[in-house]
């Protein structure tokens, strides 16, 4: 898998229809077992309402994982709709859980599909949206003299410094894309940039730089 989009961060929106509350939380996960925690959380959380319906789509192994569930809603009228809004906005590492407190006003079929759809919907409408692509985390250090020109390379480079730590020297955390990278160490061999050393740490899915 080459790259996809995803949500910054977590995101709450709630809809009314016909009396009824829907109350869409979209969460950013990484994997099935934190999708399954969340789900559990959420349900004691809202404990009282009627139904907590759901969809998630991650990615695994270079392959997309995708659940849904309607929670006793009728078949096909919450998880499906939403886990292929999830899929036409081409979404991933994403739980979306659309909680409804009932109203006392039944909303038929269509009505609930489009209900448990417009609150997710809304949910992505207040996201930011962000792009994954495949990448490396990598460790460096260099001279505290260094560090205001090091921050300008990586602007000007396409790098994410997710981390600096302070102590004889700086040792700085990047994440940087396979072809920033050859730049990165070519730029360091022919000392365009002043690194006292350069360690990769893990291979992973970044957020694409703009």
């Amino acid at each position: 898998m080459g790259g996809f989009r995803t949500i910054k961060e977590n995101v709450e929106a709630e809809i009314i229809e016909k009396k009824s509350k829907f109350i869409a939380n979209l969460f950013y996960i990484e994997n099935s077992k934190e999708a399954e925690e969340i789900i559990k959380k959420t349900k004691k959380r809202y404990f009282n309402a009627r139904h907590n319906c759901m969809a998630y789509r991650i990615e695994e192994n270079g392959k997309i994982i995708e659940r849904s569930s309607d929670d006793g809603e009728p078949s096909g009228t919450a998880g499906a709709p939403m886990l292929n809004i999830l899929q036409k906005n081409n979404l991933v590492n994403v739980l979306i859980i659309v909680t409804r407190y009932f109203g006392g006003i039944l909303l038929g079929t269509g009505g609930l599909v489009r209900a448990y759809s417009n609150s997710l919907l809304k949910a992505i409408e207040q996201s930011t949206i962000v792009e994954k692509c495949f990448g490396q985390e990598l460790e460096l250090e260099l001279e505290y003299k260094e560090i205001e020109n090091f921050k300008y390379y990586c602007k000007n480079n396409q790098i994410n410094i997710i981390d600096l730590k302070y102590g004889e020297n700086v040792v700085c955390k990047i994440e940087i894309e396979d072809v920033a990278k050859q730049k990165l160490m070519k730029d360091f061999e022919v000392k365009n940039i002043n690194l006292k050393h350069i360690k990769e740490l893990s291979k992973k899915y970044i957020t694409k730089s703009k």
